[in-house]
């Protein structure tokens, strides 16, 4: 990290001292944060947590990347913008506020959008990188220049009631080892699309925030290597082991990406890639016809834990939202037929299609077509189309 200053002044002794009385951090560690240099990319709904928490830590530089303007759909999440900042630029709003709770803080604007030419130059600035992207473009130029430059990245994600947190340090693994593949363009829906809880980023968030300060003090456990996995609606959290993959184009034993491409080609490619992979289908009927006759495939929902407390299909095996189906696949069984659904099929066949590209024998994934809407006009009419 960055040298720390040698003395605290007396101002920075009273501002900090719940840290410095507390054994892990100490004089020591506040001037170790007060050296520190984080970059967050975005300041939205991830970042404005982010970065709030780090100025009231004593978090010396921070610098944020993005190039958006506060609107007010923004408010409902974004803590670093108020209804006066609605059409300002975000970074402007972000400054004024960071600096309002702690302006010692060296706040560091980059007004770009992170593409390939730029974000190596920026990112080597800085000693670790916050992601509060949202998109899968930037998701992947992030990962990949941290990993290129050194850099520990701290990541997370949000939608709906789902959230997820983890730490990737160079030579531990990185976000190819667990999505080795970016979804096919509009099977994963947006905030924007689908919405998300309010409160969430902010969870989200200051868990970054968290693990951030730890890395910076070298402290205690972190969840490099793991991922947690939160669930707001059932507030359920739960942590998988990640491991590198060796066969990772990046971080791998035999890289083939050693220098930033193209992400917006990279990502758009998945869908070319998709609608090449055929997905079988199977109609409600038919499906309980041959399971009534002695199939017996594995049945599984992809819907939402919500959508699950609404209904669900007699027999089914396992639920997996379909947003961590990729996280949870080692739960699925590779030697028996398995039978995906969801609410009208959408997802179901974009999950088939995601499992058959990462392994899953495609001959044995099916969806259900139609999903639950299928099965009430097909098979039970008393099954609710919600």
């Amino acid at each position: 990290m960055t040298q720390q200053p040698m003395v605290l002044t007396p101002d920075q002794v009273n501002r900090y001292s719940r840290h410095i009385i507390m054994g892990d951090v100490g004089s020591k560690g506040q001037r170790n944060l007060l050296g520190a240099k984080a970059l967050i990319v975005g300041a939205g709904g991830l970042g404005s947590p982010s970065a709030i928490y780090l100025a009231l830590a004593g978090v010396g530089t921070i610098g944020i990347v993005d190039f958006d303007v506060v609107e007010i759909s923004n408010l409902q999440r974004q803590i670093l913008h108020h209804t006066s900042d609605i059409g300002r630029p975000k970074l402007d709003s972000a400054r004024d506020n960071i600096i309002s709770y702690n302006p010692d803080t060296n706040v560091v604007l980059h007004e770009v959008r992170l593409e390939s030419h730029n974000a190596r130059e920026i990112i080597s600035q800085y000693d670790l990188v916050i992601n509060g992207a949202d998109n899968f473009a930037t998701r992947y130029l992030v990962n990949d220049a941290c990993y290129l430059e050194g850099k520990p990245l701290v990541d997370g994600s949000i939608l709906i009631f789902d959230g997820q947190a983890t730490l990737f340090l160079p030579g531990q693994g990185c976000y190819r080892c667990l999505f080795p593949e970016p979804p096919p363009p509009g099977e994963v829906p947006s905030c924007a699309e689908a919405g998300v809880l309010g409160m969430l980023p902010g969870l989200v968030g200051t868990i970054q925030a968290t693990e951030t300060v730890k890395l910076i003090l070298d402290v205690g456990t972190s969840l490099a290597s793991r991922l947690l996995l939160i669930d707001a609606l059932d507030m359920e959290f739960r942590t998988v082991k990640l491991r590198r993959n060796p066969a990772c184009p990046l971080c791998g034993d035999e890289p083939t990406v050693t220098e930033l491409i193209d992400y917006e080609q990279f990502c758009a490619g998945a869908s070319a890639e998709a609608s090449a992979n055929t997905v079988l289908e199977i109609s409600p009927a038919d499906f309980v016809s041959q399971r009534d006759s002695g199939w017996s495939p594995f049945l599984l929902d992809v819907r939402t834990s919500a959508e699950e407390q609404i209904v669900t299909l007699p027999g089914t095996d396992l639920r997996v939202s379909h947003l961590n189906i990729l996280i949870e696949q080692h739960s699925l069984p590779k030697d028996r037929d398995i039978v995906v659904y969801c609410r009208t099929g959408g997802r179901s066949e974009a999950v088939a299609s995601a499992l058959s590209r990462v392994g899953f024998d495609s001959a044995r994934l099916f969806n259900l077509a139609g999903g639950i809407h299928a099965w009430s006009d097909q098979v039970d009419s008393a099954v609710p189309k919600y």
